[in-house]
């Protein structure tokens, strides 16, 4: 079980009450993924600039629309319904497209070089850990190991951003650990599917 499904299983009550609310106040579960990915927007343009501490709150204050897209979509109780958890995993992608980047600027003005290659290896970690789930998902197999999760990553991140005299360590784990969690997941689908 990763950090995120403990997570969502400790606070699935709570959430689940207000997507519940939400839906019958006819809050549709991909307006508020798209509200979410404006505030990291708003949020990497100001790591960019190197305001990272002020990045930090405002991704913190977006933070529970993440999880209250799904809840509201469960509210909805449409089985059928698979284009939403598509259209969230798509921006969660684009949103850590956009946090890195605006690491990566950040850097590039001050002229750290070594930094930006550690946020491109980490985006690199971000990106495939997720793909080889999917493309194992498209095969029926359910691939969630390894030792770094989306919200752990965030997490991370935003610990980061708070402090940034942590930056260095946490880009160097990040890029490290996404990458060895996409070599754990491509072991553990070759497992199961070969």
């Amino acid at each position: 079980m990763t950090f995120q499904d403990r997570l969502r299983r400790a606070t699935r009550t709570p959430m689940e009450k207000i997507g519940r609310w939400l839906w019958d106040k006819g809050v549709h579960p991909d307006f508020l993924t798209i509200i979410g990915l404006m505030v990291v927007v708003i949020a990497s343009a100001f790591i960019a600039t190197g305001h990272l501490q002020l990045a930090g709150v405002i991704l913190i204050v977006g933070l529970p629309l993440d999880a209250l897209d799904g809840a509201v979509a469960r509210a909805m109780n449409q089985p059928n319904r698979r284009f939403g958890g598509i259209h969230d995993s798509s921006l969660d992608r684009y949103a850590d497209g956009f946090i890195f980047g605006g690491l990566v600027m950040y850097f590039s003005l001050n002229g750290d070089q070594p930094e930006v290659l550690l946020c491109l290896l980490a985006l690199v970690g971000a990106f495939t850990t997720s793909y080889v789930r999917a493309r194992a998902g498209e095969a029926g197999l359910e691939v969630k190991v390894g030792g770094i999760d989306r919200l752990m990553r965030v997490a991370l991140l935003l610990v980061a951003l708070l402090a940034p005299t942590t930056l260095m360590v946490v880009l160097f784990f990040l890029a490290a650990a996404g990458n060895i969690t996409t070599l754990q997941r491509l072991g553990y689908a070759w497992t199961h599917l070969e």
